[in-house]
């Protein structure tokens, strides 16, 4: 009776222990389940939504005061995945900031937070990929800085650059915190439809230069790109690469891989083709004519200049999709020998 009484007391907390383990080790669900639909999300500004590359979702392109003009030919309907998903979703929105792709009650082109639109998709769809292009519209104001380039050009005065090069810096620094904000909400919002960090990859890009001083004299005026060299020149060597790094850092701080594009538009920027616009990856200067007739769609009428063209996202994508496939927690755009581009992880 006693050996049995003894036994009983040692068999009862093994039981227990077994019953709290079994409890325990079951894996939490991720989302709404392995047997839901798969999807990748695009988040951002302009870059993102396709600007520039034409071919817009309907609602998107001035319909009702929208002009996020997501473009069916953006990079994120391109980009070959390791793993295939079900469904692309492009919630990119042409001129958002960090706070609009947040969580916030700010409205923007009639349309809300980028990140609660995710969190609800993420409630239907198993989202694998999430990627990110946002920050130049934030302090940078870069889209700003090359009107006020363009207006130096027609004015015939000294470079925009000299009196934007002594705030530069601090405009970039006090992005920083905003784009990390941003990418904190995206990873709250999955957090609370059920995803752990590991089940999905949060991939922050930066900007690639859309203008270089190395282009043909007679395409440096309203027929390609009216900016002064010097202007050209600081824009591609200083200001796109203190934006990159200073979006590495953000990508860093919130757990982010980082895609650092800031070299991959070399020798394909805006009018750098000559005669052959062909090989070139961004907008010249470009003017909706049929949009100045229409007082609605006129202050619109240049929104597409020196954005990527539906080659350049092409490009991009190729680049996206590459380092997707690989363990690198950063890496950067670069043309290899064939002429395309290819992700070169950062040596840590």
């Amino acid at each position: 009776m006693v050996r049995r009484l003894a036994t009983a007391l040692l068999v009862l907390p093994l039981v227990a222990l077994l019953v709290l383990v079994s409890d325990t080790a079951q894996p939490p669900l991720v989302g709404p389940g392995p047997d839901a639909p798969t999807a990748a999300v695009a988040m951002g500004d302009s870059t993102m939504s396709g600007e520039g590359a034409g071919t817009y979702e309907p609602g998107t392109d001035g319909e009702n005061g929208n002009w996020c003009h997501r473009s069916l030919k953006a990079s994120i309907h391109r980009v070959k995945l390791p793993v295939p998903v079900d469904k692309v979703f492009n919630l990119a929105c042409s001129g958002a900031n960090a706070e609009q792709v947040g969580l916030t009650d700010q409205v923007r082109n009639t349309e809300g937070s980028q990140a609660r639109q995710l969190g609800k998709i993420a409630r239907e769809y198993r989202v694998t990929t999430v990627v990110v292009a946002v920050g130049a519209n934030d302090d940078p104001r870069f889209a700003d800085v090359l009107n006020t380039c363009l207006q130096a050009w027609f004015q015939r005065r000294t470079d925009c650059s000299k009196a934007l090069t002594e705030d530069w810096r601090g405009r970039v620094e006090r992005m920083v915190p905003k784009v990390q904000k941003a990418l904190l909400d995206i990873r709250r919002v999955l957090r609370e439809a059920g995803y752990t960090p590991r089940s999905y990859a949060l991939v922050l890009q930066s900007y690639a230069a859309p203008v270089t001083p190395d282009l043909p004299f007679d395409l440096q005026n309203l027929a390609g790109c009216p900016l002064r060299t010097g202007d050209l020149r600081w824009v591609r060597d200083t200001a796109v690469g203190e934006l990159s790094s200073a979006l590495r850092r953000a990508a860093s701080a919130a757990g982010a891989r980082f895609l650092d594009l800031s070299k991959a538009g070399l020798k394909h920027e805006a009018c750098s083709g000559g005669k052959n616009p062909d090989t070139e990856w961004f907008t010249r200067l470009t003017v909706d004519f049929e949009g100045l007739r229409d007082e609605a769609r006129a202050r619109h009428a240049l929104q597409e200049s020196f954005h990527p063209n539906a080659r350049g996202h092409e490009q991009f994508a190729r680049c996206l999709g590459e380092f997707l496939g690989t363990s690198a927690r950063s890496a950067s755009c670069v043309v290899n020998g064939e002429g395309t581009l290819s992700p070169v992880p950062d040596q840590d």
